[in-house]
């Protein structure tokens, strides 16, 4: 039976049993209520004061049987619930420890500061890539909604140098900086580089005036809700099959077409070729929008002569089976 039914259950019991002992003194000896509640209080709980009147025998008799019965009924339903806190508060300690050392085990992966609106959108849009998320977060009501959303965190102020440290800010991938207010993001990602040098860092921006403040700080992308809203809102009227055509390739659970992108690593086959000569679009099926250098040369619609090299991205389009495929080429003998 579960715990909580078996608790409520027991409950019912304890307080039918104190109707039918204030109800049997009332009956029996004629007492008024307050003295027939008092009367089986002391008796049940065992107290020993004494009797608020002089009872018949009937009443002793009555009394007796309150003993042998309610008393140790009371007893049993101390010891459950008794049981329901201790084995509650066991079970979430344990589940705290579990949950740290899958934390401390983690590498690059994603901390994500502050599980407000955007925090919890990005976050369901990044487990469709990697279950590797540590979230930071104040408020303790929202731990209920992580646990929900099955999700590593720890509840603290994410400016806490300990707290980031514990979240593994020195092996993680990436730190985003959502929290509530501009000033509190820029002193995380001041901190969050102290720690960690090499992190990439992405920072919210409300403000358009703390953007260059972020970036000072050490954050390597800021980012604005309201702009980003405010062009897909614009695309929305003046170009709306384009955003059609984008809301469907950028969405994760669409299966009919999707935007990736795929690095090329060292040891790849597809290395030192030229695209007409890699087959991608013959074997795969994908299209390639655009290849991002190493120099950071961004190369759109790349003529086919293009020579792809070692630590290429390639931006390309297609369905997601097919671009897991040709994932899985380009890391093939990695």
């Amino acid at each position: 039976m579960n715990q909580i039914l078996k608790l409520e259950l027991s409950i019912i019991i304890a307080v039918f049993i104190f109707g039918i002992s204030v109800s049997g003194y009332m009956l029996i000896e004629q007492w008024s209520f307050i003295d027939a509640a008092y009367m089986t209080s002391i008796t049940l709980s065992t107290v020993g004061f004494l009797e608020v009147h002089e009872t018949s025998n009937a009443g002793r008799i009555f009394t007796m049987i309150m003993i042998f019965t309610g008393v140790g009924y009371y007893h049993y339903l101390v010891g459950v619930i008794m049981k329901s806190v201790v084995e509650g508060e066991i079970k979430t300690l344990l589940g705290r420890q579990r949950l740290d050392k899958k934390i401390k085990k983690l590498e690059k992966h994603y901390l994500i500061c502050g599980y407000g609106r955007i925090g919890r959108v990005l976050c369901n849009f990044i487990k469709e890539d990697t279950p590797d998320i540590v979230v930071l977060e104040q408020d303790e009501t929202q731990a209920d909604i992580l646990e929900k959303d099955k999700l590593h965190y720890l509840i603290g102020d994410a400016l806490d140098e300990e707290l980031l440290i514990k979240a593994g800010i020195k092996k993680a991938k990436c730190l985003v900086a959502a929290l509530a207010t501009d000033t509190a993001n820029v002193f995380l990602v001041l901190t969050a580089r102290q720690l960690n040098p090499d992190i990439f860092i992405m920072a919210r921006a409300s403000n358009p005036g703390v953007r260059k403040k972020l970036l000072v700080a050490g954050a390597n992308r800021v980012e604005s809700p309201y702009d980003t809203g405010a062009i897909s809102m614009g695309l929305k009227l003046l170009r709306p099959n384009v955003r059609t055509f984008l809301d469907v390739a950028l969405s994760r659970k669409s299966d009919a077409i999707q935007i990736e992108e795929l690095f090329i690593p060292g040891t790849s086959k597809y290395t030192q070729l030229a695209l007409k000569d890699s087959r991608i679009r013959q074997d795969f099926n994908l299209i390639i929008i655009a290849i991002k250098k190493t120099s950071g040369e961004m190369m759109f619609a790349p003529h086919f002569e293009t020579l792809l090299e070692a630590r290429d991205t390639l931006i390309l389009m297609g369905k997601t089976e097919d671009l897991k495929a040709f994932g899985k080429a380009l890391n093939l003998d990695e």
